[in-house]
């Protein structure tokens, strides 16, 4: 497996991760629940962007 492949399966994880997470948070019921899922999922989507930006060849990270 070429390291390509390996970041774009590494990013479809995270993509994957981050809507499942997101799919939770609007079937939490407990408000403090549902905010923590979304935090991470954010934070998923986050990373996989500056992942992404880095592996075309982006010098300088998304924040």
């Amino acid at each position: 497996m070429s390291e390509s492949e390996d970041v774009r399966g590494r990013l479809q994880q995270m993509r994957g991760r981050a809507k499942e997470l997101e799919k939770a948070a609007e079937k939490a019921t407990d408000p403090a629940e549902r905010r923590r899922l979304q935090d991470e999922a954010h934070r998923l989507e986050s990373q996989s962007v500056q992942v992404s930006g880095m592996a075309s060849g982006d010098i300088y990270p998304m924040e």
